[in-house]
């Protein structure tokens, strides 16, 4: 486990604080008691640190490691314009269900990149990933949402291989999104969002 660290990115937001700040850092304590690092108690205080001062909306990004080591760093963001949707494409690159380490959000993105490297960022705004079973998994950097006319969305389960995404876990307490396997037929036959706790939801275009 000395190979790599835990991640939280947060936006943050002068006039009102960090977004999602509960679901992130109870997260990131469930992580690291799963994988046998030590407690965070620090990183609600160093988050705090890193934006004292801020005027601007901020990409806040935090990682952990097995010596209880945190860094924290920072850079002005700008949100995404209402109206915007995003290109998706289907990656080559699976993910393996078996894998519990993709349940946690880590520095170790290997697999990610080399889906995200298929695409050029004018081919596609986000790459899906499937799994073994041709199950869709998740973006790149986002989670996925098909609203298939039940009335809410659907998001595939955790034992497809993908993380616990703090959207995606916002989304299913306030009983907006609902857990259940999405096929690769499936994605096309609904309406398709993406999105994570930075970005938020984005409806998205996928082009198969």
């Amino acid at each position: 486990m000395a190979d790599f660290s835990l991640i939280e990115t947060l936006r943050y937001e002068p006039e009102i604080g960090f977004i999602r700040l509960r679901l992130h850092l109870a997260r990131l304590t469930r992580s690291a008691r799963r994988i046998g690092f030590p407690q965070p108690a620090d990183a609600l205080e160093r988050l705090q640190q890193a934006v004292a001062g801020a005027t601007t909306p901020q990409r806040v990004r935090l990682t952990f490691d097995e010596n209880a080591t945190i860094e924290v760093t920072s850079a002005p963001f700008t949100p995404l314009a209402p109206e915007t949707t995003w290109t998706i494409r289907i990656a080559d690159q699976r993910l393996d269900s078996a894998d519990k380490l993709l349940r946690i959000k880590t520095t170790r993105r290997a697999v990610y990149e080399a889906a995200r490297a298929e695409y050029t960022i004018d081919e596609a705004d986000e790459v899906l990933i499937l799994n073994e079973r041709d199950e869709a998994c998740e973006g790149t950097i986002t989670s996925i949402f098909l609203d298939d006319g039940s009335g809410m969305l659907r998001t595939p389960p955790i034992s497809c291989g993908l993380l616990a995404g703090v959207l995606r876990t916002e989304l299913i307490c306030q009983r907006k999104a609902r857990v259940g396997r999405i096929t690769r037929d499936d994605l096309m036959t609904g309406k398709l969002y993406v999105g994570n706790s930075l970005r938020g939801l984005i409806p998205a275009t996928l082009i198969d």
